[in-house]
């Protein structure tokens, strides 16, 4: 299995669009948001210019005349500064109107950017999950299931925060901005020229650490894939680890992998700092400047204490946003590499019908036509399959390991894709790329080479195909399957708790519970790929008896290594190396020289000659044949041994 591919160095196209899409039913939200933003700043704004006319002009004797319009018909409206200046307790409740109207701002603007976030986030998740469930099998086998949780889980967090967190505010930063440097142009220009002297620098400085903030993330979140992928194949594998007493070994490689990935975010974090203090010396460079300065130009050019004290206010509007560019600058190259890897799964190709195509009958002739198929970057593993299912029927196939049975099956549930030029499938003479996917795969049922059952109850994992399928048929189904007498020995039953894949049952009562779980949907095919295997030859006979009884008519695919599977079959297919190499019935295969003769013959008896080759009979049987035929026997023979051990 490979690891999800990385995103290039390079920001994706297509960023902002992507966002858009996901700011679907949050963009109200966050536009009031933004209006809170911009009214807090415009109160944080204003409060310095209060503080400046009662100093100059209320409490000292400064004229007027060099205030703003604005402010002058405020003081005229207030009764003047005369007025004022007797009742100064008018200016203390300008003061504490504007920080209560600051406070109501902020308070709008925290309860709507949660709002606006955790909608967000619930918009991200259900689209992606939406899109996920649509993608195609091969991407899924492509790509390590551990990397992709952690594409929707950390990487849906930090796009939210830098959106929620650092992209809104940058409306209420910009707006100060602005605000604040009309302003103190206004007082006096000289020294609000000297105060943004040192911006362009902390600009460029900042822009210059950005990519190599983007570069670290990026590494980062590759390698939290890769340890979340280790943790969660360890998890589910945790049974075989412990019996091949393998721990030791994990645990060693989780901490390899653990210390490495530590060691980029102390990389990374030593890199932040830097820029940080940095950022932060060039800083108190800009206020030390503006303070000496202003020192020096209110002795010797006039300007007023209270200008003063609203310029250094300012100056500190102006300054906060670039001490906090770092932070933001860190933020927007985790979240671009964010997007980019969410960005990687929602370029995925979801699964799509063709436009003409429609719900064909399911009940007709399964032919495969000169079918030729290779997976992406592997030789062929099917060659000119060309044969005839009749409806109806029943078909064993039989091969060796990698003869491309599964593979078959793969493709005729269109699973995985057959290429135009791989030749065709059809079902009652429709080519199944004509056939609606949804309406081919609720007509095709399978029971998969290595069943898997969800932690729910038995009977939930029984019904989960069909949801509102009656208690009679979900005991028919168990019935069928061999299944019912093991679950009325469990105290619970039918609810009875499954654990995580199924880890609670045996192999033997897995498969059976996944081949009721099919059987409830009664469907016009069924294939069995090779899930009798862990199940004992008596309860095998007794299945496939109640299969023919109930389900004549139905069209049914039995892969199997086991000749007593495949003996009541009407045809048998056997494959060698993607080839036909034999078909026909039972009866005329076991007649003919050839590989289901050679396996039927390794199952019938048992011996060695002095070589060290198995002997069947008269006839020595290479020792790979004979492996691949014993295969599904020994495969799971110690599960059957403890059917009734159940743990509850």
């Amino acid at each position: 299995m490979e690891m999800i591919k990385n995103p290039e160095q390079q920001p994706r196209p297509g960023r902002g669009k992507l966002i858009l899409q996901f700011l679907k039913g949050s963009k109200t939200f966050f536009i009031i948001c933004m209006f809170c933003s911009a009214l807090s700043g415009l109160a944080e704004t204003v409060m310095p210019q209060i503080v400046r006319v009662t100093v100059d002009n209320i409490i000292g004797s400064a004229s007027v005349e060099n205030l703003s319009p604005v402010i002058r018909f405020a003081l005229s409206a207030f009764g003047g500064p005369d007025y004022l200046r007797v009742h100064l307790w008018i200016m203390a409740l300008a003061v504490l109107a504007v920080a209560l109207v600051n406070a109501a701002a902020v308070y709008c603007f925290r309860v709507f950017n949660a709002r606006g976030g955790e909608t967000l986030v619930k918009n991200m998740r259900d689209t992606l999950y939406r899109h996920i469930a649509r993608l195609p099998f091969q991407w899924h086998m492509q790509n390590h299931t551990g990397d992709i949780i952690q594409r929707c889980t950390s990487d849906i967090d930090t796009t939210r925060n830098f959106i929620s967190e650092q992209l809104i505010v940058l409306v209420r930063i910009l707006f100060m901005l602005v605000l604040s440097m009309m302003f103190m142009f206004s007082m006096n220009v000289t020294l609000t020229l000297i105060a943004m002297a040192p911006l362009p620098v902390i600009i460029w400085y900042s822009i210059f650490f950005h990519h190599k903030f983007r570069k670290g993330f990026q590494e980062c979140d590759e390698n939290e894939g890769k340890l979340s992928a280790m943790v969660q194949e360890n998890l589910t594998g945790v049974r075989v680890v412990r019996a091949f007493g393998r721990e030791r070994y994990e645990r060693d490689r989780f901490g390899k992998q653990n210390s490495f990935y530590t060691g980029l975010w102390v990389k990374l974090g030593k890199l932040m700092a830097f820029f940080w203090c940095s950022a932060d010396i060039l800083s108190g460079i800009q206020i030390m400047l503006v303070v000496i300065f202003g020192v020096l130009f209110c002795l010797h050019r006039g300007m007023t204490a209270g200008e003063f004290i609203a310029f250094v206010s300012y100056n500190g509007m102006l300054v906060w946003p670039v001490r906090q560019l770092g932070r933001m600058i860190s933020e927007m190259s985790k979240a671009g590499v964010g997007i980019d890897r969410i960005g990687y799964i929602m370029d995925a190709e979801e699964e799509k019908d063709e436009p003409d195509a429609f719900d064909a009958p399911m009940d007709g002739d399964i032919r495969f036509e000169h079918v030729t198929f290779g997976y992406e970057g592997s030789p062929e593993m099917l060659h000119d399959v060309d044969l005839t299912i009749p409806a109806g029927t029943t078909l064993g196939i039989l091969g060796g390991t990698g003869s491309g049975k599964s593979t078959m099956m793969y493709l005729l549930d269109r699973l995985y894709p057959l290429p135009e030029e791989g030749g065709r499938i059809t079902i009652g003479g429709t080519d199944i790329r004509k056939i609606r996917l949804e309406h081919l795969r609720r007509n095709i049922g399978i029971v998969l080479q290595e069943p898997f059952l969800f932690s729910r109850t038995l009977r939930e994992n029984l019904a989960i195909t069909s949801p509102d399928l009656d208690e009679a048929a979900l005991r028919d189904a168990a019935r069928t399957a061999c299944l019912e007498e093991t679950i009325a020995s469990f105290s619970k039953g039918y609810d009875t708790f499954v654990g995580e894949r199924g880890v609670t049952l045996s192999g033997g009562q897995k498969q059976r519970a996944a081949i009721a779980r099919m059987l409830t949907r009664q469907t016009p095919i069924m294939i069995f790929d090779d899930s009798l295997s862990a199940v004992d030859t008596e309860t095998d006979a007794k299945i496939r008896s109640a299969l023919e009884k109930r389900f004549g008519s139905a069209t049914i695919i039995l892969i199997s290594h086991r000749i007593t599977t495949l003996s009541k079959a009407d045809k048998v297919l056997v494959l060698d190396h993607g080839s036909v190499a034999q078909f026909g019935t039972p009866a005329e295969l076991s007649v003919q020289p050839g590989l289901y003769k050679q396996i039927e013959e390794i199952q019938s008896f048992h011996g060695e000659d002095p070589s060290g080759d198995p002997i069947y009979g008269a006839k020595q049987i290479p020792r790979q044949i004979a492996a691949d035929a014993e295969e599904a026997q020994n495969r799971n023979s110690c599960d059957d041994c403890r059917e009734s051990e159940v743990s509850e």
